[in-house]
C-alpha cells in the first residue's frame, strides 16, 4: 500500500504553475534592474566623456591662444582659428592682419603654459570654462622677458564633433 505524502500543519506543496509565475517574475525584475543600472553607467561614461573632451578643447584653445611667435605667426594663428567659431572666429579673423604686423614689428614671442582647467557649466552642446594660464613674453620692450598670467572665460560649443571656442573672455 502507498503512503501519501505527509505535508507539515497547513503547509501544501506549490505546484508547478506558481512556480514558473515566481520565476519568470524574478527573471524580468533582475533583467529590468541590470537595464537600469547599464543605462545608469552609459549615461555616467557619456558625461565623463564629454568633461574630458570639454577641457581638453579649452585647455588647448588657451595654450593657442598664449602662445604666438612673431617667426611663424601665421601658423600660430591658423592653430588658434583651427579651435575656434562664431564670433571669437570673427573677430580674431578680423584683427589678424594687424596681429601680424604687431607681433613682427615688437618681435613679440609668448610661450603658454596652461595650470589650470575647470568647468563652470556644460551640457550636450555648450560649455564655459576658467582657465588659468601662464606665458613668458619677450618682445623689443622686454627682452629678458616677463612672466604674465591670464584668468580667460572660454565659451565652447559642441560643432561636428568638435569643441570649439565661441568667445573669449579676460577675467578676474
Amino acid at each position: 500500500m502507498a503512503m501519501a505524502a505527509r505535508w507539515p500543519h497547513g503547509m501544501r506543496p506549490l505546484r508547478p504553475g506558481v512556480m514558473t509565475v515566481g520565476l519568470v517574475a524574478a527573471t524580468v525584475i533582475t533583467t529590468a534592474l541590470t537595464i537600469c543600472l547599464a543605462l545608469g553607467l552609459y549615461e555616467q561614461h557619456e558625461t565623463e566623456q564629454r568633461r574630458q573632451g570639454v577641457l581638453a578643447a579649452a585647455r588647448q584653445s588657451a595654450l593657442n591662444f598664449t602662445s604666438l611667435d612673431y617667426r611663424h605667426y601665421d601658423r600660430d594663428s591658423a592653430n588658434v582659428l583651427a579651435g575656434a567659431t562664431g564670433d571669437f572666429k570673427k573677430q580674431f579673423t578680423a584683427q589678424t592682419d594687424q596681429l601680424t604686423k604687431l607681433v613682427d614689428r615688437n618681435k613679440s614671442v609668448s610661450e603658454g603654459q596652461v595650470l589650470e582647467a575647470g568647468i563652470i557649466r556644460s551640457d550636450e552642446n555648450s560649455a564655459r570654462v576658467l582657465v588659468v594660464a601662464d606665458s613668458k613674453v619677450t618682445n623689443t620692450a622686454v627682452p629678458e622677458g616677463e612672466a604674465r598670467t591670464y584668468r580667460l572665460q572660454l565659451d565652447l560649443v559642441h560643432k561636428d564633433g568638435r569643441w570649439l571656442t565661441s568667445d573669449v573672455e579676460f577675467v578676474g
